[in-house]
C-alpha cells in the first residue's frame, strides 16, 4: 500500500514537470531548469548553473516620434458677446427692421416705436429755444443804450441754456423710441409683432456675436503650474463627428475651486462659418507640452517594480536591466524620458526568464508602424 502511494506521488510530480516544460513559457512561468539549478546541454545532458544557455526573446526598437501631452475636460460654448434685446420705454411697435437669423451691424435700428408725441415735444422745445434766443439777442443790442440791466441779460442767457437743454432732452426721447443693435452679430427669434404695445423690459429678440466663441472648462489643480495663456486647445462635439475645432487659452482664473480642486480657464475659438453655437457641448483637449522627438517603447517592454519601472535592453548579446523614467502613454506605447537611448532594442517577450546580464538569443524583432 505504501509503495502504491509513492508511485502515485512520483507520477503526479512527473506530470506536473512535463506540463511545466511544455506550457511554462506561454504561461509566463520561470524555466524549470533554472529553477532547480540545471540546464540541458547541447548533447541533451543537464548542465549545472545554466551559464552557457541563451534565453530566446523577442525585441522591439526604441523609436522616436512626436508626442503631444494633453489633458481632457468638457465645456459649453457661449458667444463672445451676447445680449437679450429689450425695450427701455413703453410704446407701440410701428416698424420691425430685421428678419430672424439675420446678421446685423452695430447701430442698426431693429425696432421702431411710435414717436409722434416725442416729435411734438421736440418741436415745442425748439420753438421755446428759438424764442429765448431772440429775446437774448434783442437784450444784448439794447445793452449799449443801458436800457437793459445786466441782471436781465444774465437771466435771459440762463433761460436760453435751459431751453436748449430741453431740446436735447426731447431729441433723446425720440431716440429712445428706436431699439438699436449694441454690437454686430446675428439676431435670434423675434418676440414682438407690429402694433404690439411693449413695456420697459419687454424682450424683443436676442443678439449674439458668433464670429468668435468662448468655452469655459475646468482643469485639475495638479496641472496649474503648466497652464498659461496662449496654449492650444482642441475641441470636438458629437454634433460634428470627427471634426476638430482649434482654439487658444485666453484667460485662467486666479482662484482654485476648493470643492472640486479645479481651476477654470477660458479658450476662444474662431468661428467664421458659425458652426459652433452658444450652448453647444464640447469635449476639450488642452495641449500641455509637445515633444517632437520623444522616445517610445511598447507597453509590454515595461517591467514595473513598485513605483519604479525597468526595461531589458539587449546589448552585446545580453539582457541589461535598465531603470527608466516614464512619460505619456500613447496607443500601446510608453514614452521614456530617461534611461534608454534611441534605436536600442528592448525585450518585449520572454521577460519572465530574464535576469540582468543573461545571454539572449533574439528570435523576433517587432516593428510598430509609425504614427
Amino acid at each position: 500500500m505504501r509503495t502504491a502511494s509513492q508511485l502515485v506521488i512520483v507520477a503526479a510530480l512527473a506530470a506536473v514537470g512535463a506540463g511545466w516544460v511544455a506550457y511554462g513559457d506561454r504561461l509566463g512561468l520561470p524555466d524549470l531548469g533554472n529553477l532547480i539549478g540545471v540546464q540541458p546541454a547541447a548533447n541533451g545532458a543537464p548542465r549545472a548553473g545554466g551559464q552557457g544557455a541563451r534565453v530566446q526573446v523577442a525585441t522591439a526598437p526604441v523609436r522616436q516620434a512626436p508626442v503631444v501631452e494633453r489633458v481632457e475636460s468638457i465645456g459649453t460654448a457661449r458667444a463672445r458677446e451676447a445680449v437679450t434685446v429689450t425695450s427701455r420705454v413703453s410704446g407701440i411697435v410701428v416698424a420691425i427692421n430685421f428678419t430672424e437669423g439675420q446678421a446685423v451691424a452695430a447701430g442698426d435700428v431693429l425696432i421702431e416705436l411710435d414717436r409722434s408725441q416725442q416729435v411734438a415735444a421736440h418741436d415745442r422745445a425748439r420753438a421755446a429755444a428759438d424764442d429765448a434766443r431772440t429775446r437774448l439777442n434783442r437784450a444784448r443790442q439794447l445793452r449799449a443804450t443801458q436800457a437793459v440791466a445786466e441782471a436781465q441779460i444774465d437771466q435771459l442767457e440762463a433761460a436760453l441754456r435751459q431751453a436748449e437743454a430741453q431740446v436735447r432732452e426731447a431729441a433723446a426721447r425720440i431716440e429712445e423710441m428706436k431699439i438699436i443693435a449694441p454690437f454686430s452679430g446675428r439676431v435670434g427669434l423675434r418676440q414682438v409683432s407690429l402694433g404690439a404695445l411693449i413695456q420697459p423690459g419687454t424682450v424683443v429678440t436676442t443678439l449674439d456675436d458668433l464670429s468668435r466663441l468662448r468655452v469655459e472648462f475646468a482643469i485639475p489643480e495638479v496641472f496649474v503650474a503648466r497652464l498659461s495663456a496662449g496654449q492650444r486647445v482642441g475641441a470636438t462635439s458629437p454634433a460634428y463627428g470627427e471634426r476638430r475645432f482649434e482654439g487658444v487659452v485666453t484667460v485662467i482664473d486666479t482662484r482654485i475651486d476648493p470643492a472640486t480642486r479645479t481651476v477654470r480657464a477660458i479658450a476662444e475659438f474662431d468661428n467664421p462659418d458659425e458652426s459652433l453655437k452658444p450652448g453647444l457641448f464640447l469635449n476639450i483637449a488642452l495641449t500641455l507640452a509637445e515633444r517632437p522627438s520623444a522616445l517610445l517603447v511598447p507597453e509590454e517592454a515595461i517591467d514595473p517594480v513598485g513605483d519604479r519601472a525597468f526595461v531589458f535592453a539587449v546589448r552585446n548579446g545580453r539582457a541589461v536591466r535598465q531603470e527608466v523614467k516614464l512619460g505619456t502613454r500613447v496607443r500601446g506605447e510608453v514614452e521614456v524620458l530617461d534611461g534608454i537611448a534611441p534605436d536600442e532594442q528592448v525585450v518585449v517577450r520572454g521577460l519572465q526568464r530574464l535576469r540582468d546580464g543573461v545571454p539572449v538569443n533574439v528570435v523576433d524583432v517587432l516593428r510598430r508602424p509609425v504614427s
